[in-house]
């Protein structure tokens, strides 16, 4: 399956790295939220990409976003990650790859080592009534959203 924009956004629930479920349904009619996926914890990228948002995080609350990051990690090292770099918005475990799966953002073949299953770079926003108002899955793992582009979009929903 692929979301695109104008999709109403699949509802889900998932684990946080402190292990409280979150539904994407807790934000409708309050915030927009952004869904960034990402291949896996402690990668290079990875890193850059979500401590980007933690360095600007208030410019995502500004804009009424609630940032979700989603990776095939367990809760377990998403709650390492989490503490080891600081980051201030939640991060849910699709161990499962069910979510992935159901946003049209899983890497058939993930790197040289034949990994299977790994969320793909990607970006969703959803907005208030549920619906995907920006998709964004970079099939290069070493690209990263173009947050430039996301922050407009916030902009123009909070508006």
């Amino acid at each position: 399956m692929t979301i695109r924009k104008g999709d109403n956004a699949p509802d889900f629930t998932l684990y946080d790295s402190a292990k409280n479920k979150i539904s994407l349904s807790d934000y409708a009619g309050k915030k927009n939220v952004l869904l960034l996926f990402f291949p896996m914890a402690f990668t290079s990228v990875c890193t850059e990409e979500l401590c980007t948002v933690r360095d600007d995080i208030a410019n995502y609350e500004k804009e009424q976003a609630q940032v979700l990051g989603i990776s095939v990690d367990s809760v377990f090292t998403l709650a390492k990650y989490k503490e080891e770099q600081a980051l201030n918005y939640p991060l849910l475990s699709d161990y499962n790859k069910e979510i992935s799966a159901l946003y049209g953002t899983i890497y058939d073949v993930f790197t040289d080592m034949g990994m299977k299953g790994v969320s793909k770079r990607s970006a969703f926003i959803i907005n208030k009534q549920g619906v995907t108002q920006y998709v964004e899955v970079l099939e290069n793992a070493g690209e990263v959203p173009d947050f430039e582009a996301i922050l407009e979009e916030l902009k123009r929903l909070s508006n």
